[in-house]
């Protein structure tokens, strides 16, 4: 059933029963303020006729009837068409007259206000009045509760016709009026089924239509196909970067896994090979192993910074990460000089992860590197302090030959390394993607004297009214042309 409908139907029921509610409330208070004047008019009467009242008792009790029948008739005029009952001290009935209980009821004694008499299923007024006087005795007047009924009657007449004519009435108007009311929900409805799934949430192009549910109904569509589209652009990315991972591993192991399976075959087909030389495979093929997996661990490490979501980011100590990646340096290249000066307490907002392997490739590119030109060891400075532009400023200095001002740019690409580089030529890829998605930077130039390279990455420091941040909207460091 339509909203229309539902709403003219519920009306249609709904406005006969608040009109019969309302009209039994107005018959309750019809009846109270009818009863309320009539008891007002018993009282009038009774302060008209008192004073014919006294003379008429006083009259009978000195014998004077013509002047008790002159007093009668003036309380009959004065007491119009209300019921009179009139006894004296003695409490012997003097006049009855009008219409009124049997004498057998009895009737209530004087009282400050009009009470209800019962009598053979009949209902009666009765304003009881004590006489004063020098023969006192007491005044009834009567009136019947059922003067009011006709009144009453009418009134319910016109309540039940109000409530017949309103049913129609009201499911007419109500149709008509829920009919222009949906009108906006069932344009929007229309454009919504109209929607080309790779349209986005722009293509709902709501109007505001000036009433509230449909527009909010509008806003939460519009959210939800943003969402929609946001975790479509996820999914499709996610496709991109796993065709990357397959592409480039594919083609990056070629070189690496056909010499490991020649090494390989040379050792099966040389079972005698001297101890030296078979000393040599077997240090290639622990090589080639090595650099497999590097490969392997730097090209799911670009995939994952590709995929990350804030809610793998915390709160960490940088400096913790700095120490335990120039100890993992200092323990796999022992012959490198490396001095390390790290100011406590620096913390970032970052992916825990995603950090340690760029620092471990920072400090390990400055030890491969960093060989002074003339020989000897790597001597390798990292030091990590506060900025006072709010950021964390990580430099890692070495005494290698350094990088062409031409060439230091290119240094972050994909698969870009020196001839003589062991590595995959992703590890400063991964430095430069952490940057990114940390919303720092990471720049490349000249160490001090005596020379060699100076990387420096600045990473903004954990702020504690912002302890999130805003993911870069381009993450493609594996599947894009980087």
């Amino acid at each position: 059933m339509k909203l229309s409908s539902r709403i003219a139907l519920s009306v249609t029921v709904l406005v006969p029963v608040l009109v019969l509610a309302a009209g039994l409330l107005l018959l309750g208070l019809v009846h109270r303020d009818l009863a309320r004047q009539q008891d007002a008019v018993l009282r009038e009467r009774a302060a008209a006729v008192l004073p014919n009242v006294r003379t008429l008792l006083a009259a009978d009790s000195k014998g004077r009837p013509r002047a008790e029948q002159n007093q009668q008739r003036k309380v009959l005029d004065g007491a119009l068409d209300s019921g009179v009952r009139l006894a004296g001290e003695d409490g012997t009935v003097r006049l009855v007259v009008g219409p009124q209980p049997a004498e057998s009821v009895p009737l209530p004694a004087a009282a400050d206000a009009p009470v209800t008499v019962r009598d053979s299923g009949r209902s009666w007024r009765v304003l009881s009045v004590r006489v004063d006087g020098a023969a006192p005795g007491t005044l009834w007047l009567v009136s019947p509760s059922s003067a009011v009924d006709p009144q009453v009657a009418a009134v319910r007449r016109r309540v039940l016709l109000v409530a017949l004519l309103a049913a129609p009435v009201a499911g007419l108007l109500a149709f008509g009026l829920a009919g222009r009311a949906t009108a906006s929900l069932r344009r929007l409805s229309a454009r919504a089924a109209a929607l080309d799934p790779g349209s986005g949430a722009t293509a709902l192009a709501h109007t505001p239509s000036r009433v509230l549910e449909v527009d909010e109904l509008a806003a939460a569509l519009g959210l939800l196909l943003a969402r929609y589209d946001e975790q479509a652009g996820r999914t499709a990315q996610a496709l991109d970067t796993a065709r990357s991972f397959s592409s480039a591993a594919s083609h990056e192991l070629r070189t690496p896994l056909t010499a490991m399976r020649t090494n390989l075959d040379v050792l099966a087909a040389h079972p005698g090979l001297p101890a030296d030389e078979r000393a040599e495979v077997v240090a290639e093929l622990s090589e080639d192993h090595a650099r497999l997996e590097e490969l392997l661990t730097a090209l799911r490490t670009l995939a994952s910074g590709d995929l990350v979501e804030v809610s793998a980011f915390t709160e960490l100590d940088l400096g913790e990460l700095v120490e335990s990646a120039v100890a993992e340096a200092v323990r796999r290249r022992p012959q490198a000089v490396i001095d390390a000066a790290v100011e406590p307490g620096i913390r970032v907002f970052g992916w825990e992860a995603g950090l340690r392997i760029a620092l471990a490739n920072l400090v390990g590119n400055a030890v491969v590197h960093g060989r002074p030109p003339g020989g000897g060891p790597a001597r390798i400075t990292v030091r990590l302090r506060a900025g006072r532009s709010g950021a964390a400023v990580l430099t890692v200095d070495d005494t290698g030959p350094g990088v062409p001002p031409a060439e230091r740019a290119a240094v972050f690409h994909r698969f870009h390394r020196r001839p003589d580089s062991p590595g995959s030529g992703l590890g400063l890829t991964l430095v430069a993607q952490q940057a990114a998605l940390h919303r720092g930077t990471v720049t490349v130039g000249d160490a001090p004297p005596p020379g060699g390279c100076r990387f420096e990455v600045r990473l903004p420091l954990l702020r504690p009214e912002a302890p999130t941040l805003q993911l870069p909207a381009r993450r493609d460091w594996l599947s894009g042309d980087r």
